[in-house]
């Protein structure tokens, strides 16, 4: 699993560091940036793209396809 953040929709909320802050970070700029992608299943991956109130988060499988969001 592939976490790309789009850094222009990133509002700085902290959600995915809160359920996943092994993988999520809020940089000096107060945007999200990703840690370790492997840090954490993909259920709990999915949950913190899913709590990202701007969608900021998007995730993509081995093969290259977004499924999320």
């Amino acid at each position: 699993m592939q976490i790309r953040i789009r850094r222009q929709d990133c509002c700085g909320n902290g959600e995915c560091v809160a359920i996943a802050p092994d993988v999520f970070s809020i940089d000096s700029k107060q945007k999200a940036v990703v840690l370790d992608p492997d840090a954490a299943t993909v259920q709990i991956l999915r949950e913190a793209a899913e709590a990202c109130p701007c969608s900021a988060i998007v995730l993509v499988d081995n093969e290259g396809n977004e499924v999320f969001p």
